[in-house]
């Protein structure tokens, strides 16, 4: 299982190191502008500028700086084992139940995404992502 790390700019040399084995990405589509500027086109890319579409990403923010304060930032993200992950699963369906309730005493919603982020998560560790 390989560790994650959050890079938060310590190890600068590192990361210019890195970055020197990039490659620039290219289909051999071109997109021209007005101004005569060419982009690679954005076909089969994903379109993450559309996450922020809706009240998802602002409600899960909240809750996630929530966890931050009671607990500490990123604590969710030691989880690796298959316990943790039924502690994720547990809680996504009690929050989705209280979700699909009405129930208002927390943001359900919100609680029922960052449970199944965690799912997934973990997962993705287990399998070495």
């Amino acid at each position: 299982m390989a560790d994650q790390e959050h890079h938060d700019g310590s190890d600068l040399s590192e990361i210019l190191r890195a970055s020197r084995e990039f490659v620039v990405k290219d289909s051999g589509q071109r997109q021209q502008f007005s101004t005569g500027m060419k982009r690679d086109t954005t076909e089969g890319k994903a379109r993450f500028d559309l996450v922020f579409d809706g009240p998802l990403l602002q409600r899960l923010a909240e809750h996630l700086t929530k966890g931050a304060v009671k607990y500490e930032p990123r604590n969710w993200m030691k989880a690796a084992t298959d316990e943790e992950y039924d502690r994720f699963r547990q809680s996504a369906c009690r929050h989705f139940i209280q979700y699909m309730r009405g129930d208002t005493d927390e943001d359900h919603f919100a609680a029922v995404v960052f449970n199944l982020n965690g799912m997934e998560y973990v997962r993705d560790r287990q399998r070495g992502r």
